[in-house]
């Protein structure tokens, strides 16, 4: 049995503690939520005793082997790196952190403490975006010319002022980051995982709706070169109106063109390879829901049974923290190249 410890119950940390709570192989034992309003909540809902704070649950609070950090981007770095030095495994969500050299400490805190650290990546787990994978994998098409990502949602102030104090990080560049950290990592991820890194970065960010909400752009475009040859561009937009566009990865090959597509990246729209039919995919998982806003696709149990696997059996972790590492390297760069 795996025991958790989930630090932070806001809408992704309560989704991790009911996933765990409802899992073979797996249990939920404390939870941590400064909120006293929302900790007397969890603790009725869940049956677990609720901690105000990482190091109150140190001292006191039954013993795990995990803890889950799922609090605002800025402090992912300092609560993994307490835990590993207590000797607990760790899953970060997404980002790992929003500086790289805080991501660097994580990794050689994890090697140190020979603990293992698991970053929550969860589009890896799309049936579209595990075939995409798998045919530039194969070599199925062959050199790759263009790879263009286009993330365009909806994020106003339904999301940065839904009127609650503890949504105050949203938008600040101390602890959420910016738009590439906290909305669009998956797809910097994606891009990492399929092609591998990016050179040559030259970027350009605007800030056309939300001067008002936000301390950094909603909207940037982003052009590089794949390092194993080829070139890439990256169009983005938190300032749709209203909902979510589109989150689509188009791959212009030698051998073929690949686009994955919908709003949540959650079917193949063209597929027109050489010699080469696409099989049946499994179904994609649907959206997550927050309310008035959706993001990408419910993936997280799949994480949870990777962290069962590797911990109890020895499996690879799926996105481990050099990946997650990588991802802060590469967004970090992004960033450079515009200015920030």
């Amino acid at each position: 049995m795996i025991r958790f410890v989930i630090c932070g119950v806001g809408h992704i940390g309560r989704r991790h503690a009911a996933l765990v709570a409802r899992r073979p192989g797996a249990a939920l034992v404390a939870l941590i939520e400064p909120r006293a309003a929302v900790a007397a909540e969890v603790a009725a809902e869940f049956g677990v005793p609720v901690f105000s704070a990482l190091e109150e649950y140190l001292a006191a609070g039954p013993a795990a082997d995990v803890l889950t950090v799922a609090t605002p981007n800025g402090t992912h770095a300092e609560l993994a790196v307490r835990a590993l030095r207590a000797g607990l495994h760790v899953v970060i969500e997404k980002p790992l952190a929003i500086r790289r050299t805080d991501a660097e400490l994580i990794v050689h805190t994890a090697l140190d403490t020979g603990r293992r650290v698991f970053g929550v990546m969860q589009n890896r787990y799309s049936p579209p975006a595990a075939w995409l994978k798998q045919v530039v994998s194969e070599g199925r098409l062959g050199r790759i010319h263009l790879v263009q990502l286009t993330c365009l949602w909806n994020r106003d102030a339904r999301y940065y002022q839904p009127g609650s104090q503890p949504d105050a990080w949203r938008g600040t560049r101390h602890l959420d980051g910016g738009t590439l950290f906290t909305q669009f990592s998956h797809f910097i991820d994606l891009l990492y995982w399929v092609f591998g890194d990016v050179a040559n970065i030259q970027s350009r960010f605007f800030d056309f709706a939300h001067g008002h909400l936000t301390e950094f752009e909603d909207s940037g475009l982003v052009t590089f070169e794949l390092v194993r040859g080829g070139a890439g561009v990256l169009h983005f937009s938190t300032a749709v109106w209203d909902r979510n566009l589109e989150s689509s990865i188009t791959v212009v090959a030698e051998h073929g063109s690949v686009k994955l597509g919908g709003q949540y990246l959650n079917k193949v729209e063209v597929c027109h390879i050489r010699d080469y039919t696409l099989p049946d995919l499994p179904p994609t998982n649907p959206a997550n829901h927050y309310g008035a806003y959706q993001g990408s696709a419910a993936n997280h149990v799949q994480l949870i049974d990777n962290v069962l696997d590797v911990l109890s059996g020895g499996s690879p972790v799926s996105t481990n923290a050099l990946e997650g590492l990588k991802v802060v390297d590469i967004i970090e760069r992004m960033y450079a190249a515009g200015g920030r």
